[in-house]
């Protein structure tokens, strides 16, 4: 079941900061990312990119159309947002990808995954013996990445390479914000 509660999930406060703009489950995790101080592509709708204008430089943020240039609907899904990012960032050493709904992901997690690129093609954090995100992909991969489509996102791409475990202790690895009953969860877990 997917997310039913009022407005987008992304936009969806979590009750521990004062501003709301920079208390939303997209603003969190954009923040967990910019800690690593790596850099931060973030791809958006129109509908969300304006929340990201006090994170991220305007330069930084990949805003996907909703229309095609005929005015049908614009492809969508994770394999889309994945080749628009890595277009946008073609001359990086890799990428991380970051789900904007895991407001949890701790920092150290990202630049856990993000070394062991110096070392494998792909990795991926893992907790408790459960893969979750970040998965990250080196520089050797862009063409395969840039190609994606669909839904799908990189799981084909994880298939045909060798992908190292990054164990972490970090249980945000695993919980994404997809119901109602999920951003409860996330939201008592911030609040403690």
């Amino acid at each position: 079941m997917r997310f039913t509660g009022q407005g987008h999930k992304l936009a969806q406060r979590l009750g521990a900061g004062q501003d709301p703009l920079l208390d939303t489950v997209l603003a969190r995790t954009v923040a967990h990312a910019l800690a690593t101080e790596l850099r931060v592509v973030v791809v958006t709708t129109p509908a969300l990119a304006g929340s990201l204008e006090q994170l991220v430089a305007e330069r930084d943020v990949v805003v996907l159309p909703e229309l095609d240039s005929q005015g049908r609907p614009s492809p969508v899904g994770m394999g889309h947002s994945i080749a628009a990012g890595v277009s946008a960032s073609g001359d990086s050493e890799g990428w991380l990808i970051v789900p904007a709904d895991m407001p949890l992901l701790r920092p150290e997690t990202m630049t856990a995954v993000a070394a062991a690129l110096s070392s494998y093609p792909v990795a991926y954090a893992q907790y408790r013996g459960r893969q979750g995100h970040p998965v990250g992909f080196s520089a050797e991969l862009f063409s395969e990445l840039v190609d994606l489509h669909g839904d799908e996102g990189a799981r084909r791409i994880m298939a045909r390479y060798p992908s190292q475990a990054v164990d972490v202790d970090d249980p945000g690895v695993l919980l994404d914000v997809d119901t109602v009953a999920d951003l409860q969860r996330v939201k008592a877990q911030v609040s403690a």
